[in-house]
Formats: structure tokens, C-alpha cells, sequence
């Protein structure tokens, strides 16, 4: 898989992500590390970085349930429209996380 393609996979799963569930940046790696033989949140993270803007990037955040760093008021606004449960200032990770199936 080369790179581009490699952003494409990441894009298009984030967008798979259903209304009021989240992926944390890991999760998204481990899913598509069988069809890419890439594994890394971080590289995830540059990604939704770069080119996240025309995808739901607020469905995205760290495995803590931490938000996305300098954009949590517009992600925890929209979060909580959708419905998704929160700790805190975290995202309840136990009742909103999500996988595809």
C-alpha cells in the first residue's frame, strides 16, 4: 500500500465512524495494520492532522478519551450533540469507543 493510499484507508474509516461512537488514533492503526502492514497512532494522528478537515475528525481522540489538542471546545460541542457519553473532560471510552465489524 503506498502512502496516499495508506491516508485514503485512515480517511475513509474515520468517516465510517457512526454518530456518536469514537476511535481513538490507536484503534484506527490496529485496524488497518493487517491490510497496510503500517501500525502507528502517531502517523494516524499526522494524518487526521493534515488532511482530517472533510471527515468527522471530532470522532477521533486519544485512547484516554482525551480530545483532539487545540480544537476540544468545537470537538466536545459536537460530541455531545451526537450523543456521546463523557467523564469528565474525557470521553467515556467504555461506552463510546467503536470498531467495525
Amino acid at each position: 500500500m503506498t502512502p496516499q493510499e495508506y491516508v485514503e484507508e485512515v480517511l475513509t474509516l474515520v468517516e465510517s465512524i457512526p454518530e456518536g461512537r469514537v476511535m481513538s488514533y490507536g484503534a484506527i492503526a490496529d485496524v488497518l495494520a493487517d491490510r497496510s502492514g503500517r501500525n502507528s497512532a502517531r502517523q494516524v494522528g499526522t494524518i487526521m492532522a493534515r488532511h482530517g478537515g472533510s471527515v468527522p475528525w471530532h470522532r477521533v481522540v486519544a485512547s484516554s478519551g482525551r480530545l483532539v489538542p487545540g480544537h476540544e471546545q468545537e470537538a466536545r460541542q459536537r460530541l455531545l450533540s451526537e450523543g456521546v457519553p463523557f467523564a469528565k473532560e474525557h470521553v467515556d471510552m467504555k461506552r463510546a469507543a467503536w470498531l467495525p465489524d
